[in-house]
């Protein structure tokens, strides 16, 4: 199980965010052994943990195509 103190991560939005009013999106901070993500509504909130495999298997869905509505 992946748990980790997330205060000090860098948190990172996406370059296309910068135009949505600048908390209207989800932020993602790569660490050591994980990846995690977070709502930018609610920076103190829960985030999810992913690790690196799970990270990448959903970004390359994402490019592929398997995410997007008919």
């Amino acid at each position: 199980m992946l748990t980790h103190h997330l205060s000090d991560a860098a948190w990172k939005k996406g370059s296309r965010s910068n135009g949505s009013g600048g908390n209207n999106c989800v932020e993602v901070a790569f660490l050591d052994d994980a990846v995690a993500v977070r709502d930018s509504k609610d920076r103190q909130g829960p985030a999810l943990l992913f690790t690196q495999a799970e990270w990448t298997a959903f970004v390359d869905s994402a490019k592929d195509g398997e995410f997007d509505l008919s």
